[in-house]
């Protein structure tokens, strides 16, 4: 992925650009020693998304032994194991689909993410990738139709599945310790985004996260087994970049909003996320730069309180003077959905109270 836009010298530019040649120079080390003992380049698919004419390709090439995407899942076992996986920076990756074939270059954490131009119909669709001579691994992309005005963009920490990320010594014990099938989803969640997909046939699914792609197989089984609807996963590095000395998390999903505005001008997406980060701020930016491409704006409250219905309705109604876009909050999927109902953005449920 790109790095961040490159900005004025400062005194402190060749500590952080030291920074990024000490990391190449490890994963320099590391991918020789790999390959020493016979491991190969292994292509590990992401979904991608796109449109009649392009598509973005997402993947990472790591160095397995077999060569084997599975082998890099790293199914069951505690969150520091998937990242020990050996990367490969710019590897050449073939990519076959629609009759055509293009080659690319991963970057220096081994990941690809890049448009090119393959003409495929709407829906889900398969792509085929292949790195060093190795086997060839399928990839699901998501191509949008021309005629679709409506798209589903989730947050994952503390959205969909609970990290408690405000707690950083919690959040680290979470994301290194803790074996994925001791993370919780947030209650009703899922059946929210069903329902709210369900009104919205052939809506692209987006989750957007600070997360490391080491994570990615981790959080796609996650939401698999959840019963989340299936879409594109947008992670970031972790590393040091020639600017600084660890990628920002904000810069990273500011950028991909920005994308997504670009990719898909006449697509109006429903921002999901929660008040524990910096979603607020970020989806307010987005909707005050972008007033076309927000539908609304829905907001999880980590807080419980007995208040906490009021206290989001007063929220929501503050950020609503300052958006064109409708703002709710509520503590999880069922709160979220009457809320959006209340607003008109969903079919009200006649179970529901008035």
């Amino acid at each position: 992925m790109p790095d961040p836009t490159p900005h004025e010298p400062s005194l402190a530019e060749p500590i952080l650009h030291r920074a990024a040649r000490i990391e190449d120079a490890v994963q320099e080390f590391r991918e020789q020693r790999a390959r020493r003992r016979g491991l190969v380049p292994t292509v590990i698919p992401y979904n991608g998304y796109g449109a009649p004419g392009w598509v973005r390709v997402l993947c990472r090439v790591l160095l397995t032994r077999r060569g084997l995407a599975s082998d890099a899942s790293f199914y069951g076992v505690r969150g520091w194991k998937s990242f020990t996986s050996v990367a490969v920076d710019d590897a050449e990756v073939t990519i076959t689909a629609g009759g055509t074939t293009h080659v690319v270059q991963s970057d220096r954490g081994g990941v690809v993410d890049t448009i090119v131009p393959i003409d495929l119909e709407p829906g889900w669709r398969t792509i085929r990738l292949s790195a060093g001579g190795m086997r060839d691994v399928e990839a699901d992309v998501f191509i949008v139709h021309p005629d679709t005005r409506f798209g589903l963009l989730s947050d994952v920490d503390d959205t969909v599945m609970v990290t408690s990320l405000p707690r950083p010594l919690l959040a680290a014990w979470n994301s290194f310790v803790l074996t994925e099938h001791a993370r919780r989803p947030v209650p009703g969640m899922s059946v929210l985004y069903e329902r709210v997909l369900a009104q919205h046939p052939g809506a692209p699914t987006v989750y957007l996260s600070t997360g490391a792609w080491n994570v990615a197989p981790t959080l796609q089984r996650f939401l698999t087994r959840n019963l989340y609807p299936s879409g594109t996963l947008l992670l970031t590095d972790w590393g040091p970049t020639h600017d600084r000395f660890f990628r920002s998390g904000q810069l990273h999903k500011q950028q991909n909003l920005e994308r997504l505005a670009k990719d898909f001008p006449d697509v109006q997406w429903l921002l999901v996320g929660d008040d524990g980060q910096h979603d607020e701020a970020l989806y307010g930016e987005f909707a005050r730069q972008h007033p076309e491409n927000v539908a609304a704006v829905a907001i999880r409250q980590l807080s419980t309180s007995e208040a906490v219905l009021a206290g989001g309705r007063s929220r929501a109604q503050e950020r609503s003077r300052e958006s064109s876009a409708p703002w709710v909050y509520a503590p999880d999927g069922a709160g979220m959905w009457s809320e959006l109902a209340r607003v008109g953005l969903a079919e009200a449920d006649p179970a529901d109270p008035a």
